[in-house]
């Protein structure tokens, strides 16, 4: 499907994937909605919202504006949460919340890529504190997620350091062709939402997975493939391959500060939903 193993005299290549109804079914960080709850870290109020953001999210997803809207919300909400406390519930929760979840033929391709010689990166809106645990279990090489300011006290200060969304995709991924030598127009990318279409620009083998609306016309438009997963299935039952070293942890508040904006969201779409 992908080709032959890369030619190691050549530059080398990557695979990058959006994650959440990519990699996943679900939204990364709206699946740890409960065991925040359980953690004390949200209220059972914004635990319900949260369930419906969910459902909304799964529905369509948010198109750019209101993720900015989002982005500004989250910052405040999420203030003086403990950074060690996320990090804890994350690492409690991660196998039985994300393992059922994760698409079989997405780990397939990510396997495939491997066995081809190319890194495999996961680049997500979702905070660093989900994203790279997920990583580490999926056995990518790297991660670009999304990161928030930790004070001294090891709480979060609400301000957010780097925003992974939309063009800041793709100029991550330019840095880290320049960095580790990628050579772009022979690389892949894989999403589901046409907000990361300057991501998929990037590439020379841009897939739509599962795409909503706006990203299905423009990869017909421009002869894209588009590939539907629809098969969740725990990694320990199907890889092949152990996943690889850990990677390094960073700030857990761009996650939970994600979950709080698709509840703000939810809020706000509540009645166009009714």
């Amino acid at each position: 499907m992908l080709g032959l193993v890369e030619n190691h005299s050549l530059p080398r290549t990557a695979a990058f994937f959006d994650l959440d109804k990519t990699v996943i079914a679900k939204s990364s960080t709206l699946t740890f909605s409960k065991s925040f709850y359980q953690g004390g870290l949200i209220n059972r109020r914004a635990a319900l919202r949260t369930a419906y953001a969910q459902f909304v999210f799964l529905a369509g997803g948010a198109d750019h504006d209101q993720m900015e809207r989002m982005r500004k919300y989250l910052s405040a909400l999420c203030r003086g949460w403990n950074v060690q406390q996320v990090k804890e519930i994350v690492a409690e929760t991660l196998h039985d919340l994300i393992d059922p979840i994760i698409y079989d033929e997405a780990a397939s391709l990510i396997e495939e890529h491997h066995t081809a010689g190319r890194d495999v990166v996961i680049v997500s809106t979702s905070g660093a504190e989900v994203v790279e645990p997920i990583g580490e279990l999926l056995g990518a090489d790297r991660v670009v997620a999304t990161r928030m300011v930790v004070g001294d006290d090891g709480c979060f200060t609400g301000e957010v350091e780097y925003y992974a969304y939309g063009p800041t995709k793709a100029e991550a991924i330019k840095e880290l062709a320049e960095s580790e030598g990628y050579d772009l127009s022979r690389c892949y990318a894989y999403s589901d939402s046409a907000t990361d279409l300057p991501m998929l620009q990037t590439v020379g083998h841009p897939y739509a997975v599962n795409p909503d609306r706006a990203l299905r016309r423009e990869a017909l438009a421009r002869g894209w493939p588009i590939l539907d997963f629809h098969h969740p299935v725990r990694l320990k039952q199907r890889l092949s391959v152990p996943p690889r070293p850990a990677l390094v942890a960073a700030a857990a508040i761009g996650a939970a500060a994600a979950t709080a904006g698709l509840v703000w969201y939810a809020s706000r779409r509540r009645p166009a939903a009714t």
